[in-house]
């Protein structure tokens, strides 16, 4: 028995009843999906921000971060190996991973890079030249 039923007057009858409905929830619901979404979104959004991934005619020089740096120069006549990694989702939307492997162990992993193919095209081109 609820309030109402409680707190009836003698000879009183309830006629009916209503609820909250359930869509007052939704605007608290979307927000919760909107709030964990951008917080789930930080850190691939600062990444792709603050990443720069350029080969020149004698480096490939890798720089990420925003408050703390990381930051990789190697030389392409240094470079031993260069591998591609990609997902079955990576290869439809072209995107992938490049290791970059260089001689005394250095070592860049470059998550997903656009276009990883042309990446390693222009590495291995320019490692001809230099």
């Amino acid at each position: 028995m609820g309030y109402i039923e409680e707190n009836l007057l003698n000879d009183e009858n309830v006629r009916y009843k209503a609820k909250i409905s359930f869509y007052a929830f939704v605007p608290h619901i979307l927000l919760m999906f909107i709030i964990i979404g951008f917080i789930t979104i930080i850190k691939p959004l600062i990444s792709y921000l603050t990443t720069e991934i350029g080969v020149t005619n004698k480096r490939f020089i890798f720089k990420t971060g925003l408050i703390s740096r990381d930051s990789l120069e190697l030389n392409l006549s240094k470079v031993e190996n260069v591998r591609i990694n990609q997902s079955f989702v990576g290869r439809i939307l072209g995107y992938g991973d490049v290791t970059i492997v260089g001689t005394g162990g250095s070592r860049a992993v470059v998550n997903f890079i656009d276009n990883p193919q042309n990446l390693k095209r222009e590495i291995s081109s320019s490692t001809d030249e230099a």
